[in-house]
């Protein structure tokens, strides 16, 4: 009896010590995240302002191993924007993962442009919209940033604790991409950036 006791509260323990360091981890991301916008000279934001950005508490059950499946033969295609630009992208592949028993899938997109830009080569792009929209979180949608290093075997590891507003939720005239419909959610994902906090901006 002593020794199931003993080993119940180390389970516990363990456990708590694995959300703490994970909650630190997303401190941590959020703390970096905010730096960027004082880095990046078209930034919507000044020092001050990074106050008033607000995020859910961090929810690892957010924290999804989603299934890839590449579309290698996609075309590209024109994405609206916030500003009525079009940004050229081409599907790369599929992600498909599953949230209090609901399965969703998320089309991953590549950037023509950045595609051709030394160091962005990789980079890989999820917009997206969900039920906290113009409730809770920008009504535009967030963005999910990921690698094509971040696949492995065919999996990928999904944070939506990690998903962010574009810049056109703090400021006019930014030519933000507009989720495809193919990208609409039909669950909440109350975690990762909420709406901002600074109405006068």
């Amino acid at each position: 009896m002593k020794f199931a006791l003993t080993c119940f509260i180390l389970i516990i323990s363990l456990k708590l010590n694995a959300q703490s360091s994970y909650a630190d981890s997303i401190r941590q991301y959020r703390e970096k995240y905010k730096r960027e916008f004082l880095e990046d000279n078209r930034s919507p934001l000044k020092a001050a302002d990074t106050n008033y950005l607000r995020f859910f508490a961090a929810n690892e059950n957010y924290r999804v191993i989603a299934t890839f499946t590449r579309t290698p033969k996609t075309k590209t295609f024109d994405m609206p924007t916030h500003s009525g630009k079009l940004k050229k992208y081409r599907q790369y592949g599929l992600l498909t993962f599953t949230i209090h028993d609901t399965t969703e899938t998320l089309e991953v997109y590549q950037g023509v442009d950045l595609m051709k830009q030394k160091g962005l080569e990789d980079y890989l792009f999820v917009p997206f919209t969900d039920m906290t929209n113009y409730l809770t979180t920008y009504a535009g949608g967030r963005y999910i940033d990921l690698r094509i290093g971040d696949i492995k075997n065919g999996k990928l590891l999904l944070d939506f604790n990690k998903c962010y507003n574009p810049y056109c939720a703090y400021a006019d005239g930014y030519s933000c991409p507009i989720p495809p419909d193919a990208n609409k959610l039909k669950l909440a994902i109350p975690v990762g950036e909420m709406l901002f906090g600074k109405t006068d901006n």
